[in-house]
């Protein structure tokens, strides 16, 4: 009976060294490649637009604000979306809000196909509406389940990750359209209909592996107690992370518009987007071949700063810095790195033009990652795809009003307008970084009362 007693504690003692050893399981990134294939199709699905617009310019006979007009429609209903599928998301999880976005887009986004220039503008604008509603729940969706799977010091990190695939989505564009669309503009139809298969894989995908981790099999003690860590160490209990806030309340927050602020950078990206096919031919002339190499080039480094950007702040971060001065000097040198954009228009080589909207398109995109990561910084989970929703807003009417004037006076003035239009681009996100410091110095998580 004594022997007994004695052995059991050293049972007890292996059970737990066992424990203490066990190696986190790896499946908050098969999420986070979920993150990476949806970001993906998002930015194929709205990057054709860009590609083909010269095509289409012709084809449908549009004038410069007539195209810009299709693009106000397009973010007028992203900002809609956004405020609406932020508290979607919240209010239903991401599990089913994100399948709702990517199936309203990926119809819509075929629809485009149907088009015909007998239907008139109404026809594109109405069809590029439905996508943008659609495509606002991406971001909402994606930085909210990174806020669920990984602890603050790897968010950066994962969201420069599944940020990439923006890049991916816009480099594939160029490349899909150059091969199936002709000279003359022939089989400019099927270019919109390339991405609705992988999203109905996304889909079966999704709903087979997704699931908060305390819920996931495939989760381990070891990488539930990592993914949780932040929550433990504030002492958040489960009961507080399950509490619902009214959209009211998350709106009149400062912390929400020091993010929000920052989205105004949105504008700059959309123009990068959708009318730096339009600068290439209207300035160098290029055939839609040199466009899409052009554009590949533009969206390879975008990618590569996307990446580069999230591993930046977590660089820091692991030197020992805090997290406000780790994600403003991230914020910083992104900043410094778009500057020079504003020579694009200054140079008669259309590659040294390329390669600079280039270089501005990763200091975006590294921005871009570490700026997503505020609103998990500084916001509960449960408000986490509600402030990106009221910055998406933010940033989608930036860009309508960029739309507006930048279509009315290319039309008015010619391609001069384009000067000042790169001027801002290079100037806005040291003036935006300034705002954010006024409105947040220290990053400090918000209090919810």
């Amino acid at each position: 009976m004594d022997t007994t007693i004695e052995k059991a504690p050293l049972v007890n003692e292996d059970v737990k060294s066992e424990q203490l050893t066990e190696k986190k399981s790896n499946y908050r990134y098969r999420i986070l490649s979920l993150l990476f294939m949806a970001t993906t199709i998002n930015y194929m699905d709205r990057s054709i637009m860009g590609v083909l617009a010269p095509t289409l310019e012709t084809l449908f006979d549009w004038t410069k604000t007539d195209y810009a007009n299709i693009n106000i429609a397009f973010k007028l209903a992203y900002a809609i979306g956004m405020l609406s599928m932020g508290g979607i998301i919240d209010k239903f999880g991401t599990r089913i809000g994100y399948v709702t976005s990517i199936a309203i887009w990926s119809a819509f986004g075929m629809m485009h196909a149907l088009l015909r220039p007998a239907f008139g503008l109404f026809a594109f604008m109405a069809a590029r509406f439905g996508l943008g509603f659609g495509e606002a729940g991406n971001f909402p969706a994606a930085v909210k389940t990174v806020a669920e799977w990984f602890p603050k010091k790897d968010r950066a990190f994962a969201t420069g990750i599944f940020n990439a695939g923006s890049n991916v989505g816009a480099i594939l564009a160029p490349i899909a359209v150059g091969l199936i669309v002709q000279e003359d503009g022939t089989n400019w139809q099927y270019s919109f209909l390339v991405t609705g298969i992988f999203s109905a894989i996304w889909i079966l995908l999704w709903l087979k592996f997704y699931k908060k981790p305390k819920e996931c099999k495939g989760v381990n003690k070891a990488e539930l107690d990592y993914i949780q860590q932040d929550d433990i160490n504030e002492g958040i209990t489960e009961e507080e992370e399950v509490i619902k806030l009214p959209w009211s309340k998350v709106a009149k927050m400062k912390e929400t518009w020091a993010f929000a602020v920052g989205k105004m950078t949105d504008g700059v990206w959309f123009f990068f987007m959708f009318w730096s096919g339009m600068f290439f031919k209207d300035t160098f002339g290029v055939s839609i071949k040199e466009l899409g190499a052009a554009l590949v080039l533009v969206y390879v480094f975008a990618d590569l700063g996307s990446i580069a950007g999230g591993y930046l702040s977590r660089y820091f971060i692991d030197k020992g810095w805090s997290l406000n001065k780790a994600r403003k000097t991230s914020l910083l040198i992104c900043a410094l790195c778009i500057v020079p954009v504003v020579f694009a228009t200054l140079t008669e080589n259309q590659w040294i033009a390329a390669i600079l909207i280039a270089i501005a398109s990763g200091g975006h995109q590294a921005w871009s990652a570490n700026l997503f990561t505020l609103a998990s910084d500084i916001m509960p989970k449960q408000a986490t795809a509600s402030v990106v929703g009221i910055g998406g807003m933010v940033g989608a009417v930036t860009g309508m009003a960029i739309d507006f004037f930048l279509g009315k006076y290319l039309d008015s003035f010619g391609d001069g307008t384009y000067f000042w239009m790169f001027l801002i681009a290079g100037c806005s996100y040291l003036v935006i970084l300034g705002i954010i410091q006024l409105i947040s110095p220290n990053l400090t998580p918000a209090k919810i009362k």
